[in-house]
């Protein structure tokens, strides 16, 4: 008996012991602080940014001070949605824009929303679910963010009427989640999607960050699926930007920093390749994870216009 005693003992003490590490991983790795949902000066650390940190600060700076109409939606789950509106002109192509992992819709557009701006495109730049001013607490790697792009769609279409031309465009997280999405069927109005630094699918993305932190997989992973799960209300590999690009004809643009060390730029290559329509690739010497935009605007802006002529958009 008491063998039996101890054995349960240490099987209670392993199970309290997984789950909390579960929770743990929840807060650590999907959970958005409410100090982060607007923090649009943080910046990453180390040399790949801090050389470049005055010129992002300039940029987001000159954002902040262009006027903008909040609006909101509802996503399929209830969940609030918030978004800032940029508007040029009447009759404009209209491009909704998604920001990076724990990222700001100021911060990772205020170089691509003023591209878009100065060629006489409005813009609708989201806040993710878990960021800004959209409810809820939870980042989802683009699981469920991908319907929320839906949700996005649906009011353009019945703010601009239903002859209005869109193109979708996201960066890091952003990006899978508008890849995910043409997975899940788009309206002929989508007209081209633009995925900065994409990665191709969320299980293969948090492999590899863990991977690249030395970081001993075998037990992580199994603490961080059973947190999504558990305490984010979905499963990793419930979505994949590789599975949807495989069956969408939307053309894609695929822009990666040729020394990005979060998303490795293998994975656009990846992606491109899997693409059933027409996919174009351009990455940028030198540049880091998100920021090709500020290595080279000239070539950035050279590159996204001649892919919005092909689009027709």
């Amino acid at each position: 008996m008491i063998w039996l005693y101890v054995i349960l003992s240490v099987l209670a003490f392993c199970v309290l012991a997984f789950f909390a590490g579960a929770l743990f991983a929840y807060f650590f790795v999907f959970y958005v602080p409410r100090r982060e949902r607007e923090a649009h000066y943080r910046i990453p650390r180390g040399p790949q940014f801090d050389e470049r940190r005055e010129e992002l600060v300039g940029l987001i700076r000159t954002q902040e001070t262009v006027p903008f109409e909040r609006v909101f939606t509802t996503a399929y789950d209830g969940t609030k949605l918030a978004a800032r509106y940029y508007h040029v002109r009447d009759g404009a192509p209209l491009q909704i824009q998604f920001h990076g992992y724990r990222g700001t819709s100021v911060r990772d557009f205020c170089g691509g929303n003023r591209l878009a701006r100065e060629n006489g495109i409005n813009t609708l730049v989201v806040d993710q679910r878990g960021h800004g001013l959209s409810g809820g607490h939870t980042l989802t790697l683009g699981v469920k963010e991908r319907r929320d792009c839906l949700s996005w769609i649906d009011y353009a279409l019945a703010r601009f009427g239903n002859n209005v031309v869109i193109t979708l465009a996201g960066v890091s997280m952003g990006a899978a989640t508008v890849l995910m999405a043409a997975g899940l069927g788009l309206p002929e109005n989508v007209k081209g999607i633009i995925a900065d630094s994409p990665y191709t699918t969320p299980k293969e993305m948090l492999l590899r960050v863990g991977r690249d932190n030395h970081i001993p997989i075998w037990l992580v992973y199994p603490l961080v699926a059973t947190a999504a799960t558990l305490f984010g209300g979905f499963r990793l590999t419930d979505a994949s930007a590789l599975d949807a690009v495989s069956h969408t004809h939307v053309p894609i643009l695929f822009i990666h920093g040729e020394d990005d060390r979060f998303v490795p730029k293998e994975m656009s290559e990846e992606l491109a390749k899997a693409c059933a329509g027409h996919a174009e690739r351009v990455t940028f010497p030198g540049a880091a994870h998100g920021i090709s935009y500020v290595a080279d605007p000239a070539r950035y802006a050279d590159t996204v216009l001649r892919f919005l002529l092909f689009c027709g958009s």
